[in-house]
């Protein structure tokens, strides 16, 4: 894949607070996940080894828009100062008193305000113990995965890549970005799969295939429903027809 560049979106993509990283490769697939789902605003809060780092780079799988245009801030309150709308991602309970929402309700609410072109941003805390209580303090709203609580923790990229696809998900209406229909296929008509399942039943008569005869019905009707459920387009039973064509020649040959 060639080397990608944010999208434009309806709705105002969120911000990545990312609070003190320790290690490059952490920002770096952090940066990817962003990138998968259409984020770029990326903020890192004193970054244990520095900025900027070869090591993010490299992790980041070719997000470099993301990584070039990170920002870094000497606290919290800089990188969040112009958002409207802040989400403290933990997976542990705190002594704070603010509303705790999924990662879907998050992204509902991020995608609204975006939309009115007011901004909003996740912080996610250190690899090794999260955000403290004063970071979570600054926030509007709590956001915690459905995780098992016997083993909650999740690592940065992961954490990221969850909420950005909330994000995205609801963004975008759950759009997908390719489908493999065939397009250049018109759903054929019921005359023509009757054609050719008779074509296909007397072909398989021919050869004895309905043993024994008191079960024919029975197969016959389960054979239909096979094709019927298959949605079969015209070109489909074209080289169905082909298929079985073909068949009877082969029997016909194996007879002489």
């Amino acid at each position: 894949m060639s080397e990608s560049t944010p999208e434009t979106n309806t709705a105002i993509p969120p911000v990545v607070i990312l609070c003190e990283p320790q290690l490059g490769e952490n920002i770096g697939m952090v940066a990817r996940a962003m990138a998968n789902f259409g984020l770029h605003d990326l903020r890192l809060i004193n970054p244990r080894d520095g900025w900027p780092s070869e090591k993010a780079r490299s992790a980041s799988s070719r997000a470099h828009h993301v990584i070039d245009a990170a920002r870094v801030f000497d606290s919290v309150e800089e990188a969040v100062a112009d958002l409207k709308l802040v989400f403290a991602t933990t997976a542990r309970s705190r002594d704070i008193p603010k509303p705790v929402v999924g990662p879907d309700e998050a992204a509902n609410e991020s995608v609204a305000q975006g939309l009115r072109g007011i901004p909003s941003g996740y912080m996610f805390g250190r690899e090794r113990w999260g955000l403290n209580n004063d970071e979570v303090a600054l926030a509007n709203k709590i956001v915690t995965l459905p995780v098992d609580p016997t083993y909650a923790s999740l690592n940065i990229a992961q954490a990221v890549l969850v909420c950005a696809y909330e994000w995205r998900r609801v963004a975008t209406a759950g759009a997908l970005p390719f489908s493999l229909d065939d397009y250049e296929g018109e759903p054929a008509t019921q005359e023509s799969i009757q054609r050719m399942f008779g074509h296909l039943e007397s072909g398989l008569d021919a050869r004895g295939f309905f043993r024994p005869v008191e079960k024919k019905p029975v197969t016959i009707r389960r054979l239909r429903n096979i094709f019927q459920k298959a949605d079969l387009t015209d070109n489909e039973v074209r080289i169905l027809r082909g298929v079985i064509s073909c068949f009877e020649k082969y029997g016909v040959k194996d007879k002489d």
